[in-house]
């Protein structure tokens, strides 16, 4: 049984490659929109947002709860990787259905 991959895998896996690969993967996404690469991009966008915060709360606010953002958006992002990789959609908990609502502008 071999399942096929969705379209748009290729800018989804690059997507989670640190910050860089958010862009890259947005700029090719922007003429040929596919919806796997764009559920893939919002998830990254807020999990990028999560570790500024990360690093605005570590240096500003309180060390303790900068660390804890920090490894979170680490082990969000290591996990949405993984999903990527297997051709399923994101699926963090209550996290992926806010970033579809929030980051519209990435449709």
């Amino acid at each position: 049984m071999s399942e096929t991959s969705p379209p748009g895998k290729n800018k989804a896996i690059i997507t989670y490659i640190t910050f860089v690969g958010l862009l890259i993967s947005m700029s090719m996404n922007s003429n040929e929109k596919h919806p796997f690469a764009t559920a893939h991009i919002k998830n990254m966008f807020g999990i990028v947002l999560l570790w500024i915060c990360a690093i605005v709360f570590d240096k500003y606010i309180n060390l303790l709860l900068g660390q804890l953002f920090y490894w979170t958006s680490i082990v969000l992002l290591i996990y949405s990787m993984f999903r990527a990789i297997t051709n399923k959609k994101p699926g963090l908990p209550y996290l992926s259905d806010w970033f579809d609502k929030w980051f519209k502008f990435l449709d």
